[in-house]
């Protein structure tokens, strides 16, 4: 681990950070193949590092773009290493929403405009699911963990059930099943 942190200058995690803010357009998950990409082809982090990655990331509070750019950082440099992959991945959102806010009031109801965001929606959208699907791939091998992904997409996006509440619902029955499984094991090793 040493040797990769040692890899990474502050100028270099700036410049991926800079690189995979500038081009991610939806947010978060949007970046992950991106993210994904940089720093497998440096040789910051394994392929099977990055979920661990995405999933501190997304237990904190606050956004998931800067989250895994802390997390990143941190992993490669510590601290400074956070500080600058957060800057270099904020940086070039911040500028690009400056000069909409200065420009955008004249030019919102053009024609040409309109198209070209309705036109990177289904982009925005396929950014965002090609990573999930990938990791579905790799860590769900069981039919249960197939349904849950197919129920609760199902509940969310066309029964507008809140995400907040599966969740709640899962981790109880997760915890149920658990001690289950735990109490049945103790009761065979009788």
């Amino acid at each position: 681990m040493t040797g990769m942190k040692e890899q990474a200058s502050l100028a270099q995690i700036f410049g991926v950070f800079a690189k995979v803010g500038a081009f991610t357009i939806g947010g978060g998950y949007a970046m992950i193949p991106i993210i994904q990409r940089e720093m497998s082809s440096r040789g910051w982090i394994s392929e099977d590092e990055l979920p661990d990655i995405i999933a501190l990331a997304q237990s904190a509070p606050g956004v998931l773009a800067v989250n895994m750019s802390i997390f990143a950082g941190y992993k490669l440099r510590g601290v400074k290493g956070s500080i600058v992959a957060t800057l270099g991945s904020i940086l070039p959102s911040f500028v690009t929403i400056l000069l909409i806010a200065i420009v955008f009031s004249t030019f919102k109801d053009s024609p040409i405009v309109v198209r070209i965001f309705k036109g990177i929606r289904p982009v925005v959208a396929s950014l965002i699911a090609v990573p999930m699907i990938n990791m579905a791939v790799k860590n769900n091998h069981t039919w249960w963990a197939w349904a849950i992904s197919a129920g609760t997409l199902l509940a969310v996006a066309f029964l507008k059930f809140s995400p907040i509440y599966i969740l709640l619902v899962l981790i109880v029955l997760a915890t149920a099943w658990a001690f289950y499984r735990e109490r049945k094991a103790k009761e065979d090793g009788k």
